[in-house]
Formats: C-alpha cells, sequence, structure tokens
C-alpha cells in the first residue's frame, strides 16, 4: 500500500470534481468503482474508490480517496492505494500503486 494525506484550501465540491475528473482522464482503464457522500452538523466527507489496471505488476489497483472538511475549514485528503502485489505472503512490485498515488500528487 502507499498513502498520501494532505491538508489543502479551496472549494469542496470543485476539489472533489477534479479529482474524479483528473484521475478518469489520467488512465484509459481507470474507473470510478463506489463513491460515497454525507455531511453532518457543517461538516462533509466524500469517498471515492477508483481501479485501473497497472501493466507494471500485470494487475488490477484501486485508489480510495476521502476527503474531510469542517465547515469552512482546511479540506482534509487521505489517499490510499492496494492491490498493486502479486506475492502471497509478502508485497512484492508496488510499482503500479505508487505510479496510481502519483497521478494523485500531480493533480493536487
Amino acid at each position: 500500500m502507499a498513502k498520501l494525506e494532505q491538508t489543502i484550501r479551496g472549494n469542496f465540491d470543485q476539489v472533489i470534481r477534479s479529482v474524479e475528473q483528473g484521475i478518469l482522464d489520467g488512465s484509459m482503464s481507470a474507473s470510478l468503482e463506489e463513491s460515497s457522500d454525507f455531511s453532518s452538523n457543517g461538516a462533509r466527507c466524500s469517498v471515492r474508490v477508483f481501479e485501473r489496471y497497472s501493466w507494471a505488476g500485470g494487475n488490477r489497483v484501486s485508489l480510495s480517496v476521502t476527503m474531510f472538511q469542517s465547515g469552512d475549514g482546511p479540506i482534509f485528503l487521505s489517499a490510499i492505494t492496494a492491490g498493486g502485489s502479486q506475492a502471497m505472503f509478502f508485497k512484492l512490485n508496488t510499482v503500479g500503486e505508487e505510479a496510481f498515488l502519483d497521478k494523485l500528487r500531480e493533480l493536487l
């Protein structure tokens, strides 16, 4: 697994749309597998789960992006990749996971 956590400023709706569009446009095989949005007492949380084919690993990798904002405060973003390894008992060849996360880093 690879992880990116970052605090950003901006319009919550614009940021989540930019992340979605950027990830989907960034890879021919990328897809939005599922999403969830909820809010309570002025706080918002959005979760997006993407998948794409990794040529390096010969398998599919996932990217889960969670964004949280309380009121007009900064947006906390957490992104975690998974599925890039082919080994049974330990992580091997996680290049696909890192490459997927690098695309998000470019967008931010």
